[in-house]
């Protein structure tokens, strides 16, 4: 079970508390994109086996979306941040490349 604490009201709960909305850091297109911008952004995700940066929601609390950088082998929590963050901070940076060695942000297309 993952333990997630939201960063918006500082609650820590298990996931039941939670609603998980998918991949996070997705890049969105504008009315004048291609039919194939628009397939990706709607069918194309990553299914990692590792680091996986997620859209979460406190929907049995604040009710705000937040993102999650977590582990989808050992299911270790990195960190939370708000959604409005295009990228994550240092510090959840930090503590993935530490149990990741040779681990680097990638900003997503």
């Amino acid at each position: 079970m993952l333990i997630l604490t939201c960063p918006c009201c500082g609650v820590t709960a298990e996931e039941t508390e939670f609603h998980a909305g998918g991949e996070a850091h997705l890049k969105r297109f504008g009315p004048g994109s291609s039919e194939d911008e628009f397939h990706d952004y709607l069918f194309a995700r990553e299914n990692p086996k590792g680091v996986h940066f997620e859209r979460w929601r406190h929907a049995n609390g604040c009710g705000k979306w937040f993102l999650a950088a977590r582990d989808t082998v050992t299911l270790e929590v990195y960190g939370t941040y708000p959604a409005q963050t295009h990228e994550p901070p240092q510090d959840i940076k930090d503590r993935i490349s530490a149990r990741h060695p040779g681990w680097t942000w990638r900003e997503f297309a």
